[in-house]
């Protein structure tokens, strides 16, 4: 047997709404398949700035949220040692296939 990391990842598009909580530190739930999962993210701005800065400057953009499954929670569980990453996301040009181009 070998040792292994667990890590899990979720995609986000949205701005979400953090709540503050204690020390400053801001909280964001996110509905995943209906598992709430729980983010604390510690009040350094710019971790949350991230999320802020691709919903106004880019058109479409995804966010990776990774961490450690935690603690579980009433309808989820917590996510342990957050990091973001933010994508801008550009849309995909509408393409015809020759065969129907052909009619």
């Amino acid at each position: 047997m070998i040792a292994g990391k667990l890590e899990i990842t979720i995609k986000i598009n949205e701005l979400p709404q953090p709540k503050i909580i204690k020390n400053d530190w801001q909280q964001l739930d996110i509905d995943c398949d209906e598992c709430i999962i729980t983010i604390a993210l510690k009040p350094k701005p710019k971790v949350y700035k991230k999320l802020t800065n691709a919903a106004s400057n880019y058109l479409q953009w995804i966010a990776a949220i990774i961490g450690k499954p935690g603690q579980q929670t009433e309808n989820g569980f917590v996510l342990e040692e957050p990091s973001i990453q933010v994508f801008e996301s550009k849309p995909k040009a509408e393409t015809t296939s020759a065969l129907g181009a052909a009619f």
